[in-house]
């Protein structure tokens, strides 16, 4: 009440924030805390010149929601919280430490369905891209805004195809340079299943998304959620195009067949892997040319193998 009351005193801002952090650990204010994202929210877009206010707000917000993750509570934050979220973004949009800490904020947020819908009707898209584009080296903030995009992605409800193909560059950029971590390789190849599922990906693009792929698979090949859905992003670009299928069977690198084959013996106890992999030769047998090759190179002993292994799935 005191804060609504002297919302125009940034020093009241700050000192409120600064009282209401010293709650965080008593588990007994939590559901009060919890109806306080909205007021610490105002406080960070009204007084959008104080950074020491900004970087309190983010990192109570951010406590409150890990709690608020913990214990299973999904705050479906309003389209006025999303919109203070992106001013904030633009207003310290050169700031790479504090943006570090901005972008997991929108990470834990847009797990709710309803924030990640707000935050795409605000426009937060492009600004993520740019935020990417300019801090490509840096880990977390290239792990949060791929895991972000994934996010607004996946809405069902969406109506900025223009802009979400522009993020397919980005995110490649993203996994082309981070190949090697495991973490953001799997954040990144998430958000290109998600992208390449909304139609996002231009055929001229399908080959060389699809070899960047095939690269993240080879280079992480122990972590299952990465193979998982880095094959559920092959398939999506088989089915839009021929040229990915092909890309998958005449990989440089070597046989994209033979790698799934590894793939899934690698996991072969994990069904979500498998039927990743079913999909993904599903969509390759489409087209005939591959479809022989496929027979040639004897997936279905492998096909037999995965059934006999999961008979009731």
């Amino acid at each position: 009440d005191f804060m609504e009351a002297s919302w125009d005193i940034g020093e009241v801002q700050a000192k409120g924030i600064q009282h209401l952090a010293s709650f965080v650990k008593d588990k007994s204010a939590f559901p009060c805390l919890l109806k306080c994202t909205e007021v610490i929210t105002s406080a960070m877009k009204t007084h959008i010149d104080s950074l020491e206010l900004h970087v309190e707000g983010c990192t109570l917000l951010l406590e409150i929601l890990s709690q608020a993750l913990e214990q299973g509570v999904m705050m479906a934050l309003d389209e006025c919280v999303a919109s203070c979220l992106l001013h904030t973004v633009r207003k310290h949009s050169e700031n790479e430490e504090f943006l570090s800490s901005l972008c997991t904020l929108l990470m834990m947020v847009s797990a709710s369905e309803v924030a990640a819908e707000n935050l795409r009707k605000v426009g937060i898209i492009p600004d993520l891209l740019s935020i990417l584009r300019r801090f490509l080296p840096n880990d977390e903030i290239c792990f949060s805004c791929c895991a972000v995009l994934w996010s607004l992605a996946v809405s069902e409800n969406n109506g900025d195809q223009a802009v979400l193909e522009s993020a397919v560059p980005v995110i490649s950029a993203v996994l082309q340079k981070h190949l090697q971590n495991g973490v953001i390789a799997e954040s990144a190849c998430s958000a290109l299943w998600a992208l390449s599922l909304q139609g996002c990906v231009t055929d001229s693009d399908c080959e060389p998304t699809a070899a960047l792929l095939l690269d993240a698979l080879r280079m992480n090949p122990e972590r299952a959620v990465l193979v998982k859905n880095g094959c559920l992003a092959l398939a999506s670009l088989v089915r839009l195009s021929e040229t990915a299928a092909l890309a998958i069977l005449l990989d440089s690198k070597g046989s994209g067949i033979e790698l799934i084959k590894d793939e899934y013996h690698l996991h072969f106890d994990e069904p979500g892997v498998a039927e990743a992999l079913c999909l993904l030769m599903n969509e390759m047998v489409q087209y005939d040319e591959v479809m022989l090759d496929m027979r040639s190179q004897k997936m279905e002993k492998l096909l037999s193998e995965i059934k006999l292994q999961f008979p009731f799935s």
